[in-house]
This record gives structure tokens, C-alpha cells and sequence, in this order.
């Protein structure tokens, strides 16, 4: 199975710095976007989802430390300051306010690159062998039958966990209620038709309330499919 692809964003107003961090970490298979809309960081982080942030202090309109106090106010996803702002003070208020990580300009791309994927082991705890499935920037762990999404861990029970992985596993395709009910009869537990029901509304409810919107699509008379 392949390694998850992480989704970095990049919130740096040099657009010179901004490219060649993103030309840097494309080669390492990582999916980068880098802010546009200085005025809505965080719109930008709650679209992309991303598994981790480069954050400057000095930007347009608000600074680096208003967004990442924004930022916490919603997700732990890891976040790391660069800047050249990298006196005591400002190392400090930053990770006061929540920051991972502080990289002072100008630093060595492949510095950068290395702290970055450290930083993801360290949040994610993924080993390179790491059973992952991922898609929109949820994470499910096949080996120890966790689901994170923006760094926060999502609980499922047994059935939810049986439910996603089944969908997530094909991707793109459509799985009958039938597929899905023999995959929920590996608990050892009879499942009929309403207990489906039940498991897959409860299952949208936690991801609708994690900010997975829509996650989960209904092909009425058919099944269940997560949209590649």
C-alpha cells in the first residue's frame, strides 16, 4: 500500500520563499498549497485540512501569531514558525501560543524538509510501514484502528471502524448495504438492515462534527461510496 500523501500549507507572504519551499517538499510526494487569502487563513486551513502549517510572523493584514491562536482555537495540527524574527522573545511567544516548532531565515531547504517529516512522526506516530488509509486529509490506521483528522483523533466504535474501512479500502466505488453488513458480521454479531442504518448515521455524525462534511455518499437502492 502506498504512504499516505501529507498536505502541507504554507502561509508566507514571500512568494520566492513560498515556491521554493513548495518545489522543495513536492519532491518529497508532499500535496503543498500555499495561502492566498491573507485575510482568511483560516478559511484556507479549513479547506485544505492540511497535515501540517509553515506559518511566518510578519504577514498582510494579521500576523502569524493571530492565526496560530485562530488556528488552536479549532485543530492541533502541527504547526511550525519560520521567520527571521528569531530572537528569544518571539520563539517564545510562539510556542506560547501553540507553534510545534520555530525555524529562523534564511534556513537550508533540506533542513526544513527534515523537520518537517520529524514533526509528522512525531505527531501522526507513523513508522514508513505504517497500514494507512487517507483521504481528505482523514487518516485511518489500519494497524491499531484509529482515525485522525487535522491531528485530532476521531473514537470509533468496532462497527464504525469496520464500516469506514470497508469504504475507504475501494475508494471510489460503490459498496452494497450487503458487503457492508458481512464485513459488520466479522464482530461475530448478527447485523440486519437497521443496525446498518443506525452504524452509518452515527459514523456521518462524528465525521460531519470533526469538519468531514459529506464524507460518506449515498447511492440510494445501491450502497455506500467515499468519492475519489
Amino acid at each position: 500500500m502506498d504512504n499516505p500523501v501529507y498536505k502541507l500549507l504554507i502561509v508566507e507572504d514571500d512568494l520566492g520563499i513560498a515556491q521554493a519551499i513548495q518545489t522543495q517538499a513536492s519532491m518529497w510526494n508532499f500535496d503543498v498549497r500555499i495561502v492566498e487569502n491573507f485575510r482568511d487563513v483560516t478559511g484556507e486551513v479549513t479547506s485544505f485540512s492540511p497535515h501540517i502549517i509553515l506559518l511566518d510572523i510578519t504577514l498582510p493584514f494579521f500576523n502569524g501569531y493571530h492565526w496560530c491562536s485562530e488556528i488552536r482555537k479549532f485543530s492541533r495540527v502541527p504547526i511550525i514558525f519560520i521567520s527571521s524574527a528569531a530572537d528569544n522573545m518571539n520563539i517564545i511567544m510562539a510556542m506560547n501560543l501553540g507553534a510545534d516548532d520555530f525555524i529562523a531565515k534564511p534556513f537550508d531547504l533540506n533542513v526544513l524538509l527534515a523537520k518537517i517529516q520529524a514533526l509528522l512522526r512525531r505527531s501522526y506516530d507513523f513508522a514508513p510501514t505504517s497500514n494507512v488509509l487517507a483521504h481528505r486529509g482523514a487518516l485511518l490506521d489500519l494497524n491499531d484502528h484509529t482515525l485522525s483528522f487535522n491531528g485530532e483523533d476521531i473514537p470509533l466504535t468496532k462497527n464504525e471502524y469496520r464500516i469506514l474501512s470497508c469504504l475507504m479500502e475501494q475508494k471510489g466505488k460503490v459498496i452494497s448495504r450487503e458487503k457492508l453488513m458481512e464485513r459488520l458480521w466479522e464482530t461475530d454479531q448478527f447485523v440486519d438492515e437497521n443496525t446498518l442504518t443506525v452504524n452509518i448515521n452515527r459514523l456521518r455524525k462524528k465525521l460531519d462534527s470533526a469538519g468531514l462534511i459529506h464524507f460518506i455518499t449515498t447511492k440510494f437502492g445501491v450502497g455506500y461510496l467515499i468519492e475519489s
